[in-house]
């Protein structure tokens, strides 16, 4: 069971589990708000995350990327603790898992849904594996961006009203954001090992330094982006007021994130997840109080 839950990595699930709780806290005032969807929606994101989780795995021990020079937490296919065909059959599990319990999603909201559907699967397999895995070529933080805000968002709000709104995409975009920080790290701790495996994420391609400056502006963005949307009147009162607790969060994370390297980045990379769920859990709880009010 220990080596299961090394496998799932569960301080990267709030990238999953914040983004789903905004998208469908934004709807919740609607009158076709359903609880149903929102608990659905978000166990399918979690299915999708265990199962990007359990791709890097494999692919990266497949690869040769992952060896005993490595400085993140323990690998369950490098380390030997799980066979690798193993590993490679709990994710497909957790896929085909995710689209079964997507499919009443994608009833529920037709073709859109549909295709978000498909290119998270397809995403969640390419972010490691494939013929041009996204991971080595310089787009993990993309595709976090992508997948784990603005779709996670956007997606679980369209699923709740059946539109987008301005709104949506700004919350998508900054915990998009939030995300991309997360990856950033991973990809920074594992530079020197990374270049010699020929895996060229971003924090390669950047270099360090670079990747410190990067890491600053994907913690401070979200703020500029939450304050835009109040100027904009996209986003009112308590929840930027709520959200904006967590800046003193991020500053801390930033300053750590500039003086340390290496392994002494892998308590930064839980804490910056966990920042993830604090500005949404924040973020919600500002919504209730506007919803209480009216």
């Amino acid at each position: 069971m220990q080596s299961w839950i090394l496998a799932i990595r569960p301080r990267t699930l709030p990238a999953a589990i914040g983004p789903l709780l905004i998208g469908n806290m934004l709807a919740i005032e609607l009158m076709q708000f359903s609880w149903l969807i929102a608990v659905i929606s978000m166990l399918c994101a979690i299915l999708l995350q265990i199962s990007v989780n359990l791709a890097n795995d494999y692919f990266d021990y497949k690869n040769g990327i992952d060896t005993e020079e490595r400085l993140g937490p323990i690998r369950v296919t490098q380390s030997g603790m799980i066979a690798p065909t193993t590993v490679r059959n709990a994710m497909i599990v957790c896929l085909l898992a995710a689209l079964l319990v997507g499919s009443y999603l994608i009833w529920h909201g037709g073709w859109p849904i549909a295709v978000l559907a498909a290119a998270s699967i397809l995403g969640a397999i390419c972010y490691s594996g494939g013929p041009y895995p996204l991971a080595s070529h310089g787009l993990g933080e993309v595709a976090a961006f992508v997948f784990f805000g603005l779709v996670a968002v956007v997606g679980s709000y369209y699923l709740q009203a059946g539109d987008t709104t301005l709104t949506a995409w700004l919350l998508g975009c900054a915990i998009g954001f939030f995300n991309a920080a997360i990856m950033l790290v991973n990809n920074t701790r594992d530079i020197s090992t990374d270049t010699k495996a020929g895996k060229n994420t971003l924090a390669v391609r950047i270099g360090e330094p670079q990747a410190k400056v990067l890491y600053q502006s994907f913690l401070y963005l979200p703020f500029g982006i939450i304050i835009a949307g109040f100027l904009l009147g996209a986003l009112e009162g308590w929840p930027v007021l709520l959200a904006g607790v967590s800046l003193v969060l991020a500053r801390k994370l930033s300053r750590d994130f500039r003086d340390n390297s290496g392994e002494a980045l892998n308590p930064i990379l839980g804490k910056t997840a966990k920042l993830t769920m604090i500005f949404s859990v924040l973020f919600s709880a500002g919504l209730m109080i506007n919803l209480s009010q009216i």
